[in-house]
């Protein structure tokens, strides 16, 4: 989903996205171990630990110290750590599979991950990533989420007009061009280091799409930017609609069962790529499909690409997150999603047309996402072992006098930092969704642009630069006006709050009139709630127009960008301090662990394994009983199932396995990751995690913690007994079927 404005944010420094461990030789060594006993885990371990989470008393955790995987098992393709492998699931991964994995593995779109499962340009992903391109693909009057789709016959699979995969070529080292003649250790290392990288990836893509048009470079920061890494992608931007069952199946439970388990989802879609003759790609690599499936404590591994963790951050900038940035996010994720839910229910016709629904479930799935990761925050335990990780590293720092010199008073830097963020946090919080397509005003994103293109062409900025502005306010779709009224007063609200009724711009702004006033002026007389008339404004001089919008822009925007600038500038000085501190750490500890999550490719190990919570035990799988029993035990529309499978209720073998949980190591953007077994064959598709999951965002842990997976096996019943998908069995299970 497009979350934000992407050139402006890029331009202007925004971070409009809310949406989702010594010796002088420089040789490695181990970090410290005292393993709580539900974190233990031998290398032939079948039975997983049955310990609570519950926090130990005494609180301070005076003897707790960090674990071998507490930067978790997000393994990069460059530095597969292959006498683990071998230790832990009895198998070395030569250059063959390697190159399988690498290549059988795909980018979905802009948040996703997928694969190929066929010789013919079959391409498997989550319902919940393709929902958006399943509503694309909808002709008038067809209602594809509610009913689900199934092309046939080739000739039927439909394009999806913005949807692309991308498949990692190579990958290169270039931690040396970056940081080359860079002067090391000033505050404004980070912003030089940036604009090095953009400059670079420019270049690698220009030198590479001569080569081949559809190769394009993205450089990476590993190790918050210790490393990095230049990643050379193949885009396909042909890929067509194959499968996708109804919205009640792929999001079976709604929002209840979200980050639970068991589950009972069938997750997943399928397209096909083609090449530009129109023909189906004919892939290299794809994973064939385990038609056995997986087995209880069976070695499983994900392929994908991870989007984000937090696992190198110090103790004070997990306490800031807990303390202040997370709640006043979930606060106003809150706010917009209420709106949003009660726009939907009285308007679903509009909500339909405005594809309303998907960013509904996309607000209430980041809420309940970041509120597991508050509730990790607040683990006293986790804190603690976070904090003894930081302290090994400092021992190790002060024990050899060049990394002292160079890296001595790194942490204390970065926990004054803190206070500085702290002083700020409101005021920049109110802000938190003026650039933001989905949870901010349309009016206001688009005076933003107004205002931005402007003060750029009043001083002469070049061609491309102004046109890049133009593009992206081009992607400012409309919505209605209902709804852009109550985010204005929202927006409005949040910003008199934080600034104080007593301020020169908010009194500038509402003089004698209410936010609700002030909003519906806007709505009613602005030319901004129109794309067209925007864009006609636009070119005339928008700033020098009487539209009402622009004395309130020209209110709000300097003091946007201001606070925007300075919580900008703190930050840039955090990753020039985090950047630093992470060369220390892979000078003593070298990479016998994994950088964070960027989606980049990754590959993540784990076992199929059930856990206990709430007094009882989980099982690895779930079956289609389980569906059914949802089904008749509730009469709540969350586990409704569609008429084909009420009817299919005796032809189902109940028996198959649905839904399955792993120990792998997954983050936002692993959604869609082929499960596989030590043959790369499928056994499933990662969709989700649990709630004891979401706080390994900061921490990796495994006690109660699993990937959810949709089977294998479960796939395949659906395709075949409900959806009587005979052509799409085939070619997934035999890698031919049905040329047409």
């Amino acid at each position: 989903m497009r979350t934000s404005v992407g050139r402006l944010v890029a331009i202007l420094g925004i971070g409009a996205a809310l949406l989702t461990g010594c010796g002088g030789s420089g040789g490695t060594v181990s970090v410290p171990v005292v393993e709580r006993p539900d974190e233990t885990e031998s290398v032939d371990d079948t039975v997983e630990a049955t310990a609570t989470e519950a926090v130990p008393t005494p609180s301070p955790y005076d003897t707790v110290q960090a674990q071998r995987f507490d930067r978790g098992r997000m393994w990069a393709f460059e530095n597969l750590p292959t006498s683990y492998l071998r230790e832990t699931h009895g198998f070395t991964p030569d250059e063959e599979w390697r190159t399988k994995a690498r290549r059988g593995a795909l980018r979905f779109g802009s948040g996703c991950s997928a694969s190929f499962v066929s010789s013919k340009g079959l391409v498997m992903t989550n319902h919940h990533c393709a929902r958006e391109h399943i509503t694309d693909v909808r002709r008038d009057e067809e209602a594809l989420l509610e009913n689900g789709f199934y092309a046939a016959s080739r000739g039927e699979e439909r394009r999806a007009s913005d949807l692309y995969v991308d498949q990692l070529v190579e990958a290169e080292n270039v931690t040396g061009t970056v940081y080359g003649g860079l002067r090391q250790g000033r505050e404004a290392e980070a912003q030089a280091r940036e604009q090095r990288v953009q400059s670079l990836q420019e270049q690698l893509t220009a030198e590479a799409s001569k080569r081949d048009s559809s190769l394009r470079v993205e450089i990476k920061a590993l190790y918050q930017g210790a490393r990095y890494t230049a990643y050379t992608y193949r885009r396909y931007e042909d890929v067509r609609l194959v499968m996708a069952p109804e919205l009640q199946l792929g999001y079976f439970g709604g929002t209840e069962d979200n980050f639970t388990y068991p589950r009972y989802a069938l997750d997943v879609a399928f397209f096909r790529v083609y090449t530009s003759a129109g023909d189906p790609l004919r892939p290299e690599h794809h994973f064939s499909w385990a038609t056995e499936g997986a087995q209880p404590n069976e070695s499983v591994f994900a392929v994908g690409h991870p989007g984000s963790t937090s696992r190198f951050e110090m103790r004070s900038q997990l306490e800031y997150q807990r303390d202040h940035e997370l709640p006043r996010r979930l606060e106003t994720l809150r706010t917009r999603g209420d709106l949003l839910e009660t726009y939907i229910r009285s308007n679903p016709d509009s909500s339909d047309r405005y594809d309303l629904r998907n960013t509904y479930f996309s607000i209430e799935n980041t809420i309940k996402g970041q509120t597991g990761q508050l509730r990790g925050l607040r683990d006293s335990y986790l804190l603690a072992r976070r904090g003894a990780a930081v302290q090994a590293l400092q021992d190790s720092i002060r024990a050899v006098d060049s990394l002292r010199q160079s890296y001595g008073t790194i942490v204390e830097r970065i926990e004054g930092l803190q206070q500085s963020k702290v002083v700020m946090a409101e005021k920049a919080g109110a802000f938190a969704t003026f650039a933001n397509l989905e949870l901010g005003s349309r009016i206001l994103v688009r005076a933003l642009h107004g205002y931005y293109y402007d003060f750029l062409r009043t001083r002469g900025a070049p061609p491309d630069r102004l046109e890049a502005i133009r593009e992206d306010a081009e992607q400012v779709t409309n919505w209605p006006a209902g709804l852009e009224k109550e985010f204005l007063v929202a927006q409005f609200e949040e910003i008199r709050a934080a600034y104080g009724a007593d301020h020169p711009t908010v009194q500038r702004l509402f003089k004698t009139r209410t936010p609700g006033g002030v909003a519906d002026r806007l709505v009613e007389e602005s030319a901004l709630m129109d794309s067209t008339q925007f864009l006609n404004l636009l070119d005339e001089g928008y700033r020098k127009s009487d539209d009402p919008s622009v004395p309130v822009i020209e209110a709000l925007a300097p003091m946007f960008l201001n606070t925007n600038r300075q919580m900008q500038d703190v930050r840039a000085s955090e990753r020039t301090l985090n950047a630093r501190l992470s060369r220390a750490r892979l000078s003593i500890y070298g990479t016998t662990f994994p950088p964070d999550a960027t989606r980049s490719l990754r590959l993540s190990d784990g076992r199929v394994r059930s856990y206990s919570y709430n007094g009882t035990t989980a099982p690895p799988f779930t079956t289609f009983h389980g569906l059914y029993n949802q089904y008749f035990s509730h009469a709540e529309e969350a586990w409704a199932l569609p008429s084909r499978w009420v009817t299919a209720v005796d032809s189902v073998d109940l028996d198959t396995p649905l839904n399955l949980v792993s120990t792998v190591d997954i983050s936002g953007g692993s959604s869609g990751s082929a499960l596989l077994n030590e043959d790369l064959e499928v056994v499933g598709v990662v969709f989700d995690s649990n709630m004891e999951a979401l706080p390994n965002e900061y921490l990796y842990r495994r006690t109660g913690a699993r990937a959810v997976a949709v089977d294998g096996r479960g796939i395949l019943e659906a395709l075949r007994t409900v959806y009587e998908a005979d052509r799409l069995v085939e070619e997934i299970t035999t890698g031919t079927g049905p040329e047409g």
